[in-house]
């Protein structure tokens, strides 16, 4: 058994370092785009006047670093041969996302917004998956270029995790002899509407409240008649770029349509695995980074004449963070090479639960980690000074909007018990007692 990372992974994340100082470090350091990245001037990235949004500008330098990234090679690497990518496996992933977070805030990698140098496209391969020829065709493309920006409309305001009982409605609706639906409904956190050429809608166009057939998505121009941009929610973490949207009387042709009719939780389901594993990695790399940094601290400072390094109450809870760390690297990266040897619909059925088991630790333990380097760095680390109180901002809403702990550890302990997956036939005839 051999946990050597492969050579041609060593060397690719030696290229990407290389690319950071060459090309990303000098665009951060220029026209003080450090303003970004001083949290003492949160207002930087935020119109706070415009409704909490992020500035046009900030938005347009990470625009400008993934375009550096796409010319130098990386940004399109997780992305199928055929648009340009290297069809990247998801071990390299979760190893370069790891990689890239473990390096600390920086326009390399700025998981607030998602942005990173090497990009993340659920969109673009639930397009591959379920789109028709003509969707492919003119929002493929236009998403690597930037000029589609889908948003994504599933969660609503009555119902969070559940997407089974979802209040929204598709109506076949025919006008002016053209087949269509009519849509209805509210949808909460509908991330980057506020720039969204497209929202893909999803809505019960059959069968009843909590069955998971009869749910159909659209993908709905932002602009429509009837669409309506309510209020965007302000967050622990700003800016925000998630709001509340209504759809009232919003009428789309049936090309509209998303994949088959009554499936659509078949679509946001379909890049579920390879976005919690990857996001696994990054909480990851940002808790090496915590700790890392605690300890380099905890080396310099010398209260009382010694350093404080030297004092118990400082190394323990640091030990036990790192023991978790090592843990849990080893269970992310096993279980991104098993997601490898097996076509992607067979993770659903094969390994559904260990994803779960390393997003929904990964995401606790990046925010111990960055609390716990707030409390080590005294005063300063709670200040805006350091990134730790940036970092557990930004972090603890993955414990929520990745799908919950809860809804996580939900799914390990249905398959743990036989209720679902592989193990659920060893239940089959078990005697009562």
């Amino acid at each position: 058994m051999d946990f050597s990372l492969p050579a041609e992974l060593v060397t690719y994340l030696a290229r990407l370092d290389a690319f950071i100082a060459a090309e990303i470090d000098p665009l951060q350091a220029q026209d003080d785009n450090e303003r970004f990245f001083d949290h003492r001037r949160e207002w930087a990235r935020t119109d706070f006047e415009g409704g909490g949004i992020p500035r046009v500008e900030w938005e347009a330098l990470l625009d400008e670093a993934k375009r550096r990234a796409d010319r130098a090679g990386f940004y399109r690497y997780s992305l199928p041969r055929e648009f340009g990518g290297d069809g990247g496996n998801n071990l390299w992933m979760a190893v370069i996302r790891e990689h890239l977070a473990a390096k600390g805030l920086g326009l390399h990698n700025d998981l607030q917004n998602e942005h990173s140098i090497v990009g993340n496209f659920p969109v673009i391969v639930m397009l591959r998956d379920f789109g028709t020829p003509a969707q492919k065709e003119a929002y493929i493309r236009g998403a690597l270029d930037g000029d589609v920006r889908m948003a994504f409309g599933l969660t609503e305001p009555g119902h969070g995790s559940d997407a089974t009982h979802m209040e929204t409605q598709a109506v076949p609706d025919i006008r002016d002899g053209v087949d269509g639906w009519r849509l209805d409904g509210e949808k909460m956190w509908t991330t980057g509407m506020h720039t969204a050429t497209h929202v893909v809608v999803f809505a019960r166009s059959s069968g009843k409240a909590g069955e998971a057939r009869g749910i159909t998505a659209f993908i709905v121009p932002a602009q429509a008649a009837g669409v309506k941009i309510e209020e965007y929610l302000w967050t622990f973490n700003m800016p925000t770029d998630h709001p509340r949207v209504s759809f009232t009387n919003v009428w789309v042709p049936d090309e509209a349509r998303f994949g088959a009719a009554g499936a659509g939780l078949a679509v946001a389901q379909a890049f579920v695995h390879e976005n919690r594993i990857r996001q696994a990695a990054s909480s990851l790399g940002a808790a090496h980074y915590c700790v890392q940094e605690s300890v380099r601290y905890a080396r310099q400072r010398k209260p009382f004449g010694e350093a404080l390094a030297e004092n118990q109450a400082i190394q323990w809870p640091l030990v036990e963070l790192a023991t978790q760390i090592e843990m849990l690297r080893l269970l992310i990266r096993k279980t991104a090479w098993e997601m490898d040897q097996m076509p992607h619909p067979e993770v659903e059925k094969q390994l559904s639960d260990k994803v779960s088991m390393c997003n929904y630790w990964a995401n606790r333990l990046c925010c111990e980690a960055a609390d716990r380097a707030m409390q080590v760095h005294g005063g300063l680390g709670y200040s805006r000074h350091k990134p730790f109180e940036h970092i557990y901002r930004h972090h603890r809403r993955y414990r929520i909007t990745e799908g919950s702990e809860e809804i996580q550890m939900r799914k390990v302990a249905a398959w743990l018990f036989g209720y679902a997956g592989p193990r659920k036939r060893d239940f089959a005839d078990l005697p009562a007692t």
